[in-house]
């Protein structure tokens, strides 16, 4: 071999080294651990880095906000994209640490309704506080509504709420017959006023999803808002629990991709391709928890066994209220935040 060949040969898979690297693709997905991540990893990570050639490097953190506040202070952000509470994207949007989302490259999001957007983030998966209660307790005639948890005469029994405004304020309003598309701004005068009622008669205000799930399975208590995966759990165990998505409020997670993103042209390309309703249709196999995108509903991957029990579905959906994000985010939520820890210390 002359050295004009051996030259030409080195450079060229020099030159091949390089534009495999250029074309390299990473990014670093976090979210919030445990069956969730899992399933999450099982439904849409592994399909998305297979469709699209993309390598997901994961990390996880139930407290993300503080985390990127901390990576964007730094400098030097780390992160890609974050799955997290969509009030911390809100947030996190209104002080420039996550990127204003272009919806021009993100063609998946379009079937979204507005409702599932802000600038800065997009609906990723859903979930819903419902009402769950003991079957033996209650037989054929359960609580259906908010307002039967209220009637404390009608529905005897020991209740739990959870001790966090957000979900529970809402509850207070649509139990005192506000409808469910009026509901913001809240009425906190109405709403604290309405859980005055409630107080005397709540065992536990739980603070975990654990929590929630361990009073149902001992029995603890009769009634509760509760997550529907967790009361789903309980029920697959063999506890005589059900629950129901009227008067459910309809709340989900999004993405959003930190400010400097090491990886920002990637990063876009993931969400897109992890809203894609096939991708999405993958949720409800490993978890109970709905797809954000509606036309995963239609893609005939779902059964309609399944849809019935999916937060998202389309029948669901029509039942519940659909918790403001962006009202939580405010500065009328860190009020109802203030007022709400003064409500449970007296």
């Amino acid at each position: 071999m002359n050295k004009y060949l051996s030259t030409f040969l080195l450079t060229s898979a020099a030159m091949t080294f390089v534009l495999n690297a250029a074309e390299a693709k990473e990014i670093t997905f976090v979210s919030q651990g445990g069956a969730y991540q899992e399933a999450q990893t099982k439904a849409i990570l592994d399909p998305v880095s297979k469709l699209t050639g993309i390598t997901i490097n994961q990390d996880s953190s139930p407290e993300a906000y503080a985390i990127i506040k901390t990576q964007i202070e730094s400098g030097k952000p780390t992160w890609d994209v974050v799955d997290a509470p969509t009030a911390d994207c809100i947030k996190a949007g209104s002080e420039n640490m996550v990127e204003k989302l272009d919806f021009s490259k993100l063609p998946n999001t379009d079937a979204l309704p507005a409702a599932y957007k802000t600038p800065h983030s997009v609906a990723y998966e859903f979930f819903s506080s419902v009402l769950a209660y003991n079957k033996k307790k209650f037989g054929d005639k359960p609580p259906q509504t908010w307002a039967d948890f209220w009637d404390v005469k009608k529905f005897p029994g020991t209740r739990a709420l959870r001790n966090h405004p957000t979900g529970t304020l809402e509850a207070a309003l649509l139990a005192d017959g506000v409808p469910k598309d009026k509901l913001y701004p809240l009425d906190l005068d109405r709403a604290f006023k309405k859980l005055e009622e409630i107080k005397p008669h709540i065992a536990v205000w739980w603070t975990s999803g654990a929590q929630s799930a361990q009073l149902l399975a001992d029995g603890e208590v009769d009634m509760e808002m509760a997550w529907n995966g967790r009361v789903s759990s309980v029920a697959k165990e063999g506890a005589p629990v059900g629950y129901t998505y009227n008067d459910g409020l309809l709340q989900f997670t999004s993405l959003c991709i930190l400010k400097g993103s090491p990886n920002a042209a990637t990063a876009v390309e993931f969400v897109n391709a992890a809203l894609k309703a096939d991708i999405q249709a993958n949720f409800p196999a490993y978890i109970d928890y709905g797809p954000a995108n509606p036309e995963a509903y239609s893609t005939g991957k779902i059964s309609a066994e399944r849809s019935a029990e999916m937060p998202s579905s389309p029948e669901n959906t029509a039942k519940q209220a659909i918790l403001s994000d962006e009202y939580w985010g405010s500065k009328q939520g860190d009020e109802a935040l203030k007022r709400w820890a003064r409500f449970i210390q007296q």
